[in-house]
């Protein structure tokens, strides 16, 4: 018994050098990112007098607002391992329910309608994922077609317009449009709900080691089911907000947002693998992506060329995610 305490005594120094490590990990990541943002700002400052101004930073967040919403669910989602590429048909296939919706029954009932179409699309990719055994990956790159199918056959090749839901554009505060504070909103309960709340330590157990959360209790699958009905109601706000800030909707509403998610999401931090990373991450990871399409933009550079650059990001941040990886490791 009395040679138990040396060993009991060696675990809990373990443990702390392991925790002053992770401490030591995570400060010189969240720096990098931030060193890359800043010098973002200072490279597209020389080389445009409007870029360094108030209504340009309002212009990088307003830009980022649907992306955002939908990287806060995303962002849950990764942790704990899981992938959700029907975010952008989902946006679109909630915004032609809420514009069909309007013009037959009105806006309010519009508005639950769209509520309610963007948490049966969680729902059903909870359903396949948690119950009968899909992979998420291929879950959700089926519902990514059938959704985009639904609107185009639905919508057909022709806008549908919104009248009367213009509440994205006002700006209540600072200049700032309701769609950007809806973002910044969304995305601080998120990291209040991932940081401080039972729901958030059980993502990051799940995606640490999903098998030995479910040994020590935990309900894996219900808690992802929900992390998908989370996903589905960032759909239904940002189907919202398109409809709202745009007036109108079409099949093409939402093409690329999975690609932009994932790349801020990943940039941010959050591991392919799960068990790491945070909304804080992920919007430093939206922040460098907006500020580089701002930039450009007002260097009048060609948007394909924005194309190329937010591919090139993917890559970069999951290269330096399996670098990071191996370096924990290590």
């Amino acid at each position: 018994m009395p040679e138990q305490a040396p060993t009991t005594m060696s675990n809990i120094d373990a443990g702390r050098v392991t925790s002053r490590a992770g401490r030591r990990l995570k400060a010189p990541e969240w720096g990098a990112l931030l060193l890359f943002l800043l010098a973002e700002i200072v490279f597209f400052s020389f080389n445009s007098p409007y870029f360094l101004t108030w209504p340009n930073g309002v212009n990088i967040v307003t830009a980022l607002s649907i992306t955002g919403i939908l990287a806060a669910g995303g962002t849950i989602l990764l942790i704990a391992g899981q992938f959700d590429l029907s975010v952008g048909s989902g946006t679109a296939f909630v915004a032609l329910s809420f514009a069909l919706a309007a013009q037959s029954l009105g806006i309010i009932p519009a508005v639950g309608i769209a509520l309610l179409v963007g948490v049966g699309i969680g729902v059903l990719n909870g359903f396949l994922v948690t119950v009968v055994g899909v992979n998420a990956l291929i879950t959700t790159l089926g519902t990514l077609a059938i959704f985009r199918g639904l609107t185009l056959s639905i919508g057909g090749a022709s806008s549908v317009r919104v009248t009367g839901f213009d509440w994205a554009i006002a700006r209540p505060f600072f200049d700032i449009p309701m769609s950007a504070i809806v973002f910044l909103l969304i995305a601080l309960v998120v990291a209040v709900v991932l940081s401080r709340t039972i729901f958030g330590r059980t993502i990051y157990a799940i995606g640490a080691n999903e098998n030995a959360a479910r040994l020590v209790g935990i309900r894996t699958k219900r808690t992802l089911f929900f992390a998908f009905v989370i996903s589905g109601l960032c759909m239904a706000a940002t189907g919202l907000v398109s409809a709202s800030q745009l007036g109108s909707t079409s099949g093409t509403t939402g093409v690329g947002l999975e690609l932009a998610v994932v790349t801020a999401i990943i940039l941010g931090g959050t591991s392919l693998k799960g068990g790491t990373g945070s909304m804080f991450g992920t919007i430093l990871g939206l922040l460098i992506v907006g500020v580089l399409n701002n930039g450009m933009t007002l260097m009048n550079i060609n948007s394909t060329w924005q194309q190329v650059a937010a591919g090139m990001l993917l890559i970069l941040a999951v290269s330096f995610d399996q670098i990071r990886q191996r370096f924990i490791r290590s």
